[in-house]
């Protein structure tokens, strides 16, 4: 009969010490998911605090107006500042190639006489991005140094942070426009408005995250002028 060798201590030790630490690699893993999320709906609770918080000043006042399209709300609102002197322009950013002037005019209720000689329609702007760019050109062309943006409230934030980003120079001054079928101040208590929220609250971060990844287009335009040179 055959007796069995007892374990290698040594064998066993280094097993022991090999679990031990995976259980402890596993555990700062799921320590760390724990933290990355409870970040992440701790950040996403502040930003829906803060759009639904924005206060619209009615007394703002700058060189020129813009709007990023997306409602008649949004228009509206900046065509009444317009019109009551708070800027020299507006410019509608993003406007649907096949809209006209005349059926904005109509569905704003606005003055032919204010839209005809104040208003700028853009049209080429895609997404936020590309009102950034073609608000900047606009600014540019007519010299503002001071714009009052107009958007949604919950849209506030990542419209700015692309304007700024095209425009580091500018002063913006926000101008939110609250959706009543939204209920911003009580979003809490609404699935669709969370979920609106949401969206919004991840394109902001990969807005924020690219804002310090790539670029400017703007100053990779200075740097090839620079280089250009001889």
């Amino acid at each position: 009969m055959t007796l069995l060798s007892p374990p290698d201590k040594s064998s066993r030790s280094a097993a022991e010490r090999q679990t031990g630490w995976r259980r402890r690699i596993s555990v700062a893993v799921l320590g760390l998911l724990g933290l990355s999320i409870a970040a992440f709906l701790a950040g996403y609770v502040l930003f829906a605090i803060h759009v639904s918080s924005i206060v619209a000043d009615p007394e703002v006042k700058a060189d020129g107006i813009v709007v990023l399209t997306g409602g008649r709300e949004r228009v509206s609102g900046a065509l009444e500042l317009l019109q009551g002197g708070r800027a020299r322009r507006l410019l509608i950013s993003g406007v649907h190639p096949a809209t006209t002037p005349r059926q904005i005019i109509q569905l704003t209720e606005s003055e032919d006489t204010i839209f005809t000689c104040c208003v700028d329609l853009d049209r080429r702007a895609k997404n936020t991005i590309g009102n950034a760019e073609e608000s900047r050109k606009w600014a540019e062309k007519h010299g503002f140094h001071s714009l009052i943006v107009v958007t949604s409230a919950y849209h506030m934030p990542r419209g700015i942070l692309e304007l700024r980003r095209a425009m580091p120079e500018m002063r913006f001054l926000p101008y939110p426009i609250f959706a009543r079928e939204l209920n911003l101040p009580h979003w809490y208590a609404k699935a669709t408005t969370m979920k609106l929220l949401m969206r919004e609250y991840v394109k902001y971060i990969v807005a924020w995250l690219r804002s310090g990844v790539e670029p400017a287009p703007r100053e990779a335009t200075a740097a090839s002028n620079l280089t250009a040179k001889p």
